[in-house]
């Protein structure tokens, strides 16, 4: 009864009357029920080592009932072997005298006979005078304890020392947690990443590494990592990296229901080991090219079908179109390059539909190739020579083709001069579209390597015709 209804006066909460009895039963229910739902194990001593508590989990561990071991002074005898029972208790009962909490590991006895390793907690119980007046311990069995700190061991090395990116991703697909490994490969700071969404961290590769983020939400983990190629917005540039990723569905321990807590992201940056591989790859699928191209120009009667069967084989994989120009009026030594210089088209790849090349230029017309060209620019420094419209609109890139007698869908070329016994030929061209990357190094490599073919083959379709 409140002070005011004590006194007989009516307060704001309602007419005095007469309020029922508690008799204390629904805080012990209430005490029970903490107890009985608690994940360790609990008991607890009054002043004099009798058991005044005993929940569940104590049950489950040790095999004793409440009704067992409520009441019961001490443990020796049933939950401790005699012999053990006076250090045990004494360690125990000294806690209603030292500050705070004391840990100790012991071996208790199970109603079964068997023995169970535990690590217990202890601390003092005071009573409304602030006086000792008893011990409550929680324990649960020593290797259940030993899992979680590894756990928890595990999941603090992860997010500091790992090798390896690791990013903890909400049910919204955005960085939760990220460790220092990630941030450094992300390009950001730990803290300035999270909560940002993924399409503000990476400009390519977004759509997939979301989609494989939301499968396993939904499906969980795939069996296998996965190759993610990304292109990171980074302070000093973007950077094309291939990520290799695992992904871990992550759901609540404490719900009945797997609830997604979201997606655990492993990766590690696997760019030049996947570049190497690409390269690797590369150069023997082009070995291989080369190989056929010259069994099979073998079998040519006409050397200078010989040389479309090279280009032919040279443009699998490797350019859309290709063209291949002869000096006019026969080779040229170096002197001879300094001056001006007249190529006539030999042959050439369709420019609509796909098939072989064509021989061409019976007529021995020079091609209206402006001064500056690429390909005259080619026999002049008796090199290759790569050449490029740019990130320019379509028009214009069209527009930068005709203007050099190419096809109006050539974006890159690539020119590579014809040099048989110290003269030079003429020149190859090879052109890609807008579809495929502008020309490298390792391209002009390849491309010198099938115009030392082609070359020869022109070559000899010269003396042939001497003959």
């Amino acid at each position: 009864m409140s002070a005011s209804r004590r006194s007989g006066t009516t307060d704001e909460l309602g007419p005095d009357g007469p309020e029922p009895e508690r008799d204390g039963s629904d805080g012990s229910d209430l005490l029970a029920a903490l107890l009985d739902g608690m994940d360790a194990a609990l008991c607890a001593f009054d002043a004099d080592g009798v058991v005044t508590h005993w929940n569940r989990e104590a049950e489950r561990i040790l095999g004793w009932s409440a009704d067992e071991a409520v009441g019961r002074r001490g443990l020796a005898g049933w939950a401790v072997r005699s012999a053990d029972a006076e250090e045990v208790e004494g360690r125990l009962m000294s806690a209603m005298h030292a500050p705070g909490r004391q840990v100790h590991e012991f071996a208790l006895l199970t109603k079964d006979g068997g023995r169970v390793l535990v690590r217990m907690q202890s601390a003092a119980v005071r009573g409304p005078d602030g006086k000792p007046a008893g011990v409550y311990c929680a324990f649960s069995e020593v290797h259940t304890q030993i899992d979680l700190e590894r756990s928890i061991a595990l999941s603090e090395a992860l997010f500091e020392d790992a090798s390896w990116g690791v990013v903890l991703v909400d049910v919204d697909l955005r960085p939760a947690v990220v460790n220092a490994h990630a941030a450094r490969a992300l390009g950001t700071g730990r803290t300035s990443v999270l909560g940002r969404p993924l399409g503000e961290l990476l400009t390519q590769g977004v759509e997939e590494l979301e989609s494989a983020l939301q499968h396993v939400l939904a499906e969980g983990a795939p069996p296998a990592p996965a190759e993610v190629w990304v292109t990171v917005r980074a302070p000093e540039g973007e950077r094309r990296r291939c990520w290799r990723s695992g992904f871990l569905r992550l759901a609540s321990p404490l719900a009945e229901e797997p609830v997604p807590l979201g997606v655990g992201w492993l990766f590690q940056d696997v760019t030049e080991a996947k570049q190497s591989e690409q390269e690797a790859s590369l150069l023997r699928f082009r070995t291989q090219q080369l190989h056929r191209a010259s069994r099979a120009a073998a079998e040519c009667e006409d050397p200078a079908e010989a040389a479309t069967i090279h280009l032919d084989f040279a443009l699998a994989g490797f350019a859309d179109h290709a063209l291949i120009d002869r000096v006019a009026g026969g080779a040229l030594t170096e002197a001879e390059t300094e001056g001006p210089v007249r190529l006539v088209r030999v042959a050439e790849t369709p420019s609509g539909a796909p098939g072989p090349s064509k021989l061409a230029g019976r007529a021995g017309l020079p091609v209206r190739y402006a001064e500056g060209h690429p390909a005259l620019q080619c026999v002049e420094r008796v090199g290759a020579l790569r050449a490029s419209a740019g990130t320019v609109p379509p028009e214009q890139a069209r527009e930068w083709a005709l203007a050099r007698q190419w096809p109006p869908d050539a974006v890159h070329a690539l020119c590579a001069v014809l040099r048989s016994r110290g003269r030079t030929l003429g020149v190859v061209t090879f052109l890609r579209g807008a579809g495929r990357s502008a020309f490298e190094r390792s391209d002009a490599m390849y491309a010198e390597d099938v115009a030392v073919r082609i070359a020869a083959s022109l070559d000899l379709a010269g003396l042939s015709d001497e003959e």
